[in-house]
């Protein structure tokens, strides 16, 4: 619940991608006064990195004119495993050579504020928990489709972030016992292997394997390689084979969404990341939501089936760095936040 004081709050977030940095400047009701991206420079090394990341965030200030001391505190939010209240990045895999490295503990003195560490799909739930779709909701799944598959769940405005810092891991859910896909975990049938951008380009080049034909490949080359934004601009178009696999993974992540929802009973599920297809603006799009609609309809407890919303997700791309703001505002309301 925001009140009319914290549109007079400000904190920072920031979110850490392995290709780039955003950090923004975020009022405490929600609101987004300026943001900045940088190159995360990964390969350069976590030294490095948080120096990106202080970069970022001076941006972010100077565009807002805020000085740093006005920032009550600053969220953080990160990928890959990690020890949430030791601050800790363990061994991220998208961050080579970041391994058993104090992110928070560097940020908080690179930038001079208070920070606070939560994973990068957690963060990006708590967005829109907060300020994005979810915000009447008391309670959320929240799934983001990328490369990979990352999740966050809210429960009463609690994070599940779990008693090892790796709660809420939605794409690592189990959806084939035999001959599952094999995850770039090591696991098999895994969410992620079914319903992920890796996961759909795999799919596709069996099928081409396999003698199947597509206008895919009429449209591929050096400067336009195979990529989910290319099936689903050919399924816009009719093309049968990016249709039939985008909504074979539509239907693996509503039996998913079944399974958890059964669990954790939630007002709203909502799909974020990179690959939605053009949410509701594409037919594909549509078709898509649908499938996943229709799938969890057939399968949860009739009561849950009319009562839960599926629908997309608001904020795109700056939900990572809004909540991890509204992570930093949750610490600073509870006296969490650390010294």
């Amino acid at each position: 619940m925001t009140t009319k004081a914290d549109a007079d709050r400000l904190f920072l977030g920031i979110d850490v991608g392995g290709t780039n940095i955003k950090a923004g400047v975020v009022t405490g009701d929600g609101v987004v006064l300026h943001k900045a991206s940088v190159s995360t420079e990964a390969i350069e090394g976590p030294d490095h990195g948080v120096s990106q990341m202080a970069r970022a965030a001076r941006l972010a200030l100077q565009q807002s004119d805020v000085p740093p001391e006005c920032v009550e505190a600053i969220g953080l939010a990160t990928p890959g495993t990690m020890d949430i209240p030791a601050g800790m990045l363990l061994d991220p895999p998208n961050l080579p050579g970041w391994q058993n490295y104090p992110v928070r503990q560097k940020v908080q003195a690179a930038i001079g504020r208070p920070t606070i560490l939560e994973n990068d799909a957690n963060a990006a739930a708590y967005g829109e928990y907060w300020a994005g779709s979810a915000s009447d909701a008391a309670s959320l799944v929240f799934f983001t489709l990328g490369t990979g598959l990352g999740g966050g769940i809210i429960v009463d405005d609690t994070i599940v972030q779990g008693e090892h810092s790796h709660g809420s891991e939605l794409g690592h859910t189990i959806i084939e016992m035999d001959d599952g896909r094999l995850c770039k975990t090591g696991q098999y049938g895994t969410l992620e292997a079914y319903c992920s951008a890796t996961a759909l380009i795999q799919r596709f080049r069996e099928a081409m394997d396999a003698g199947r034909q597509s206008s895919v490949t009429d449209r591929m080359d050096d400067v336009t390689p195979l990529s989910p934004l290319l099936m689903a601009e050919e399924a816009e178009k009719g093309d049968e084979l990016s249709i039939e696999l985008i909504l074979e993974m539509a239907r693996c992540l509503g039996v998913a969404t079944t399974s958890i929802v059964h669990v954790i009973d939630p007002t709203i599920v909502l799909l974020g990341g990179a690959m939605t297809f053009g949410r509701h603006e594409t037919r594909i799009g549509r078709m898509f939501l649908e499938r996943v609609r229709d799938e969890f309809r057939s399968r949860a407890f009739p009561v849950l089936a009319e009562k839960i919303s599926i629908d997309y997700a608001t904020l795109g791309g700056n939900a990572g760095f809004i909540g991890a703001a509204g992570c930093a505002r949750r610490a600073a309301n509870r006296g969490q936040l650390p010294g």
